[in-house]
């Protein structure tokens, strides 16, 4: 059975936030003693909470659009706002137990990929615990289902990997975009050079709808993938033909590790978002 993995010392860094424009400053440290990842949050002027980065502290605030995920200690917050990333970076690095302290309300965005967190973690180093981890196995395939065939299954194995299936046949703006698929294989050296550096990104049509919302006024196409109909990046360039597949499939990562433990099965996602991860994340933390 493997062995749990912290880190071995703190990494700092500070960035603005994708939806709230706000600045935050996220420190990754090690935990040795308490499994799992652990969020506390500082604003200033309100308490310091912590929560666990788990479903169970999964929370929705209305003014968002629900392309993230957010977390917190209540509905009524402190929340962590975006936190897929950081989370992604943690689980495809092998990390199951770290603090993350929060100061702000969103985690920075960087340049929308994971590649800033995993670079942290590298510094920081990483160090085994002294207690296993036990993976989240499966007897027999878990199936969800959501809105225009999107779909998640789990499906029982001996080993683990990742595969998102991207697919906007029929969707408005993305008339010429090709359907594309990304796979992770578990192993951190490949996270790290193939799943990490691939970035968030929005269709045309996303992305206006979602400036007229009075969100993403401090971002442009060349600070956040912005793509036309046939899947072509506005005023900015893809670092693989199939990053927008690579980002999908590092979201699913990051949403996946709210199951609160390693996940062996084989999974697959077709045209899944964040709402059908959470609800795979929540049948998988029961198991």
């Amino acid at each position: 059975m493997p062995t749990r993995q912290t880190l071995t010392s703190p990494a700092t860094l500070s960035g603005i936030g994708l939806f709230t424009a706000k600045p935050a400053q996220v420190t990754l440290r090690p935990n040795p003693d308490l499994t799992g990842i652990h969020f506390q949050t500082t604003i200033p002027g309100t308490p310091t909470r912590s929560f666990p980065a788990h479903i169970s502290a999964l929370q929705h605030l209305p003014q968002l659009p629900g392309r993230n995920t957010i977390l917190g200690a209540s509905h009524k917050g402190p929340f962590a706002i975006t936190t897929e990333h950081i989370l992604s970076a943690l689980a495809g690095l092998g990390i199951t137990d770290a603090h993350i302290d929060l100061v702000g309300i969103e985690l920075p965005m960087f340049d929308g990929s994971a590649a800033d967190f995993c670079a942290a973690i590298s510094t920081a180093g990483t160090q085994p615990t002294t207690i296993s981890a036990t993976p989240i196995t499966l007897r027999e395939p878990i199936t969800i289902e959501g809105p225009a065939g999107a779909s998640i299954t789990a499906t029982p194995s001996d080993t683990t990997t990742y595969t998102y299936n991207l697919d906007y046949t029929g969707t408005p703006g993305a008339s010429r975009f090709a359907p594309q698929s990304a796979t992770w294989d578990n192993n951190p050296a490949s996270y790290l050079t193939q799943i990490a550096p691939a970035r968030t990104f929005c269709l045309l049509p996303e992305a206006q709808a979602l400036r007229a919302a009075g969100l993403f006024h401090h971002v442009g196409p060349k600070d956040m993938l912005v793509l036309d109909e046939s899947g072509h990046p506005i005023d900015n360039q893809l670092r693989f033909p199939n990053e927008p597949a690579r980002h999908k499939l590092l979201d699913l990562i990051g949403d996946l590790a709210l199951a609160g433990r390693p996940i062996q099965a084989h999974i697959t996602a077709t045209r899944a978002g964040h709402a059908l991860n959470h609800q795979l994340a929540q049948k998988l933390s029961c198991l």
